[in-house]
């Protein structure tokens, strides 16, 4: 598993990148190998608001349909539209297919786990 040091973790496995007030947002190497190969990314729109601890997108699997969840509150300023077309990308490299950027963050989640808390949190799971 490969770990993003500058990131910070959730439980649900989306890891935040946080620079200012402009957070970056992606699904961590440890989601993307339980989900298996991913066939579909349905993102929301620039412009919409995001809660944190609250699903702001979902991935489709071979496995299942499984939501993603915003590790801050605030306004999407972007989103990665090459994952809409490929979503293989989140396979090949989860720490770089990041979902949505993040302005105006106003919030962050409960429980954001640091890089090592969370490969520990990861192992304890995978038991």
């Amino acid at each position: 598993m490969e770990l993003k040091n500058d990131a910070l973790y959730m439980k649900s496995h989306e890891w935040v990148v946080i620079d200012g007030d402009t957070a970056t947002v992606g699904i961590s190497d440890f989601a993307q190998s339980e989900l298996g190969d991913l066939v579909f990314v349905n993102l929301p729109e620039p412009g919409d608001e995001v809660t944190a601890g609250e699903p702001f997108a979902d991935v489709e699997s071979v496995k299942a349909v499984s939501d993603i969840y915003s590790p801050v509150s605030g306004t999407i300023a972007e989103i990665n539209e090459e994952l809409l077309d490929a979503p293989e990308l989140i396979n090949e490299n989860a720490n770089d297919a990041w979902f949505i950027k993040v302005e105006n963050v106003t919030e962050q989640a409960d429980e954001l786990l640091a890089p090592e808390d969370y490969e520990a949190f990861c192992e304890e799971e995978a038991e």
